[in-house]
């Protein structure tokens, strides 16, 4: 069991229930969202995205650096690049797509001001 401290935050993402996904707006029931330091307000910080086999996100354009990091299943991009395990993409300020998954995607994003 860990110990709490100031100044830091452990959350057991096993062990916490995701949030219905409505970053582009529209609520998403095959997407669910967690969010580990990210503030909806500022619109910067760290996330969890699990998405569903067949999910496809709203075309969207990003405000600041939006990354992500694969951590299971894929992820396919509006151009049919196909991000795997271990895969990570950065997207400037200004760049629009969208990201869809065939075998379902278990993604940790980063969303900040650069």
């Amino acid at each position: 069991m860990a110990s709490e401290r100031p100044g830091r935050c452990i959350i057991r993402t096993r062990d916490v229930r995701f949030e219905p996904y409505d970053l582009e707006g529209e609520l998403q029931p095959d997407m669910a969202f967690l969010p580990l330091s990210y503030d909806r307000e500022r619109d910067v910080g760290t996330y969890m995205i699990r998405m569903e086999p067949g999910a496809e996100t709203i075309g969207h354009t990003h405000a600041r650096i939006e990354e992500f990091l694969i951590l299971e299943g894929q992820l396919i991009e509006d151009d049919g690049t196909v991000l795997r395990p271990g895969d990570y993409v950065s997207f400037s300020p200004g760049t629009r797509h969208n990201s869809r998954t065939e075998q379902g995607c278990l993604l940790i994003g980063f969303d900040w001001a650069g």
